[in-house]
């Protein structure tokens, strides 16, 4: 039963973290798996994203945490390919 419950909490963390714009740093750790001192970390070093209006709290964008998650996008062998293919076409034509 204690499991069920687990797992209706579970639920219910992840739908209201669904609806969140601005998300504290106990959600950000969640959205991104990233450990809460890792985030700190990375605050500190200026290399993520984040808000701190009264000096004390953290607070992220969803928005902006989502697009920095994609940053260093490594392209499928087919991108390449076709980059590749374009470089060649192009360079040909000189």
């Amino acid at each position: 039963m204690e499991d069920m419950e687990d797992k209706i909490n579970q639920i219910l963390v992840y739908t209201l973290l669904a609806a969140k714009n601005v998300l504290t740093l106990e959600d950000t750790s969640l959205l991104t798996g990233l450990s809460k001192s890792h985030l700190y970390k990375l605050t500190c070093n200026h290399q993520i994203p984040h808000y701190k209006p009264n000096g004390k709290q953290l607070y992220f964008d969803r928005a902006e945490i989502e697009a920095w998650m994609k940053q260093g996008k490594v392209n499928t062998i087919d991108e390449s390919e076709q980059m590749a293919a374009v470089y060649l076409a192009k360079a040909s034509r000189k």
